[in-house]
């Protein structure tokens, strides 16, 4: 498989020169984006906002992703919304701001830079170092996969400011962290540390260098049957909302469209003959 997409800048920003995050796709489809806000410990700005959004409507079109890692450079994961976003709530400026229409299908614009990963066909995998507050924690919740250092610090903030998680973070929880323990993280704001956040699901598991863990993973599913794969999401995405007879019915459909498809006939002849297997996007 060649190169799908050259090493680039996202960039899209309101007279904004500096960049915000940058995306790279490697010869084996393994993609990585890379919040590079490091000096605000990435902070979310409207423009970090338009560049995340962008950065996933260009994986979305890239042909033969297989996986992603999401990233970021400096201390932080993501620090959550920066503090002259803030400001302009306290001001007042900030109510004006009309989040109900639907401007990236089943989500706002701000939704979408964490949910957002959660529509990507292929699996995510997000390494988590230093904090990710707020807006932050969401972007990471959109990760299939949550990787964190040990000293790795998580918080649904928001509550400090008067506000509720609204980057999907109820939606993205669901599943993953028990209803009464999400009311008290999202009611106090507390900060949870590394090892709690593993216990209560909001961080997968612990690593002593989690981007190095994230890559390998994320090589490691770029290996495997690509359309399997993106099948295993989908059937993931449906839990836990689905009904078991909904989720029933959409893994017999899902196996009988992979039984005898060429990719799936390539698994078994690559085992079988103990060979790397030669997949077609």
């Amino acid at each position: 498989m060649g190169l799908m997409l050259r090493p680039n800048d996202v960039d899209v920003g309101t007279g904004m020169s500096q960049s915000r995050v940058r995306v790279t796709v490697d010869a084996q489809g393994v993609g990585e984006v890379v919040l590079v806000r490091a000096d605000k410990m990435n902070a979310l700005d409207p423009p970090m906002f338009d560049a995340l959004n962008a950065a996933i409507a260009q994986l979305q079109q890239t042909p033969g992703l297989r996986s992603v890692v999401l990233h970021a450079e400096g201390r932080a994961f993501c620090a959550g919304l920066d503090m002259a976003s803030f400001a302009a709530m306290g001001s007042g400026e900030g109510s004006v701001r009309d989040l109900l229409p639907r401007t990236h299908g089943d989500a706002n614009a701000f939704q979408h830079v964490a949910w957002g990963w959660r529509r990507l066909p292929v699996p995510v995998i997000a390494a988590v170092q230093g904090v990710a507050y707020g807006g932050g924690l969401q972007i990471a919740l959109g990760a299939d996969i949550r990787l964190c250092t040990p000293d790795a610090r998580f918080s649904a903030m928001e509550i400090k400011w008067g506000i509720v998680p609204d980057m999907a973070g109820h939606a993205l929880t669901a599943g993953l962290v028990r209803g009464d323990h999400l009311r008290e993280l999202v009611y106090t704001g507390r900060i949870v540390d590394a090892a709690e956040a593993v216990a209560l699901g909001l961080a997968t598991r612990i690593c002593a260098d989690p981007l190095a863990e994230a890559r390998a993973l994320a090589g490691q599913i770029a290996t495997r049957n690509p359309q399997a794969v993106r099948a295993a999401k989908r059937l993931s995405n449906l839990l836990p909302q689905t009904s078991p007879e909904g989720v029933l019915e959409a893994e017999a459909r899902e196996q009988q469209a992979l039984i005898g498809s060429p990719n799936q006939v390539e698994a078994v002849a690559a085992a079988t003959a103990r060979r790397e297997p030669r997949f077609a996007d």
